[in-house]
């Protein structure tokens, strides 16, 4: 692990040993810099293109949405390619639900920069104000990290779905494991066995954890008296009447509509696809438990970048950044990053994958321009920035231009 590109390990992990060897690079599948070729009035061609190519990379499906504001309209657009069940081969459907992943994030931090608004709690406070002897051990300190050193990565605690143990569980021994429950505090005691990855704060070092989100989860409890999970709800969802979204917590089932999601189990000799629809993702929990739809994504991120969550001062902290140093953001803010596409256009995102299930959520930075998408299958090359390239810039992005989510972005211990 280098200090100026350090190896991040968003939470969960793609089940598969395609992903262990970082499959879902930004750079796969961009050959060319050209727009496929335009179907008549299809503004969304190059995003349909990529789309399809996935599926016939080996993938099962994708799906995909978008918003935009335009004139005093909203201009909506839904497709997908593939299938969302392998066995009945139903396609995917515009109000499929799926697991977001680490796009969970931004929820948390938008309920922490509420209650900060309210007085109720200061990003600059210490962890150790809230969580006494939580962050404690093998030189981590909660006297000398911040809550917003836990938002934007910057903390150097170490990331507890790194740890062997706990990723092996999740990868060869999944069948095993996955309806078990872990704790919150189960999941921050795992990180503790380790050392930091760097001092809190330290110039120039930035590293995902996700059990910086666990721990920011854990203060919003202890702040309010409430589940974090009813504290996004009320804050959020209802709000914006998101009402596909839900924290499924130690439940493993998928609401109605929904596709399947696959994945391939490591050291598997006969390299067979795997059904991990079901799941119990307490161990994700506020970096990561989330299920929602395209149609939710665009709403909760249009209304984010729009200014609906959050007072202006807020909205700032929210979008101010330190450099991810992961070859993949110009900055992470707090639970969102920020990315210059090829054609110049910023677009503020962030991407997510569990299990069988990889997403991604972006918007200009006036909201006005929303996407989502997921594709339901994790063994082979994800080009998230493709998707990104081809429905705001219209095009391919030529190799090695423009920046993009990093395939460190899933929850994917790997």
């Amino acid at each position: 692990m280098t200090a100026t590109r350090p190896r991040r390990t968003p939470l969960g992990i793609a089940v598969t040993a395609a992903l262990a060897a970082t499959t879902l690079t930004t750079t796969a599948l961009t050959t060319t810099a050209t727009a496929a070729p335009a179907r008549a009035q299809d503004r969304h061609a190059a995003t349909r293109a990529v789309m399809e190519e996935h599926v016939r990379a080996g993938l099962p499906g994708v799906l995909g949405g978008t918003r935009e504001q335009s004139g005093g309209r909203t201009l909506a657009w839904n497709a997908s390619a593939g299938v969302a069940d392998l066995a009945s081969g139903r396609k995917r459907q515009e109000r499929d639900h799926f697991r977001i992943g680490s796009i969970s994030k931004v929820f948390t931090s938008v309920v922490l920069l509420q209650l900060e608004d309210e007085g109720r709690l200061d990003l600059d406070d210490t962890v150790e104000k809230y969580l006494p002897g939580v962050v404690h051990g093998n030189g981590h300190d909660g006297n000398r990290i911040t809550l917003r050193q836990l938002l934007n990565h910057t903390s150097g605690i170490y990331n507890y779905t790194q740890d062997p143990a706990f990723r092996k569980e999740l990868t060869q021994d999944f069948t095993a494991h996955r309806y078990e429950t872990r704790t919150p505090a189960q999941l921050v005691a795992t990180a503790m066995r380790h050392a930091p990855s760097f001092s809190p704060g330290e110039p120039g070092k930035w590293e995902y954890s996700n059990t910086n989100y666990i721990l920011a989860g854990m203060v919003v409890e202890k702040v309010t008296g409430h589940s974090y999970a009813s504290e996004i709800e009320r804050r959020i969802l209802r709000k914006l009447g998101l009402h596909q979204t839900s924290l499924p917590g130690t439940s493993p089932w998928m609401p109605d509509p929904s596709g399947r999601a696959y994945s391939k189990i490591p050291g598997d000799p006969e390299g067979r696809t795997y059904d991990v629809t079901e799941l119990n993702m307490s161990w994700g929990w506020a970096a990561g438990e989330i299920i929602s739809t395209t149609g939710d994504l665009n709403r909760f991120y249009g209304a984010l970048l729009g200014g609906e969550l959050l007072p202006e001062r807020r909205q700032r902290e929210l979008l101010t950044t330190v450099p991810a140093n992961d070859g993949g953001s110009v900055g992470y803010g707090l639970g969102v990053e920020t990315a210059r596409l090829s054609c110049g256009k910023d677009v503020w995102f962030h991407s997510g994958g569990v299990h069988g299930s990889v997403s991604l959520a972006a918007a200009t930075p006036d909201g006005r321009h929303t996407a989502a998408f997921n594709v339901n299958g994790d063994w082979a090359a994800i080009d998230l920035q493709a998707l990104l390239e081809s429905e705001y810039c219209g095009t391919r992005p030529p190799a090695g231009k423009g920046s993009g989510p990093a395939p460190e972005r899933l929850l994917s211990p790997r």
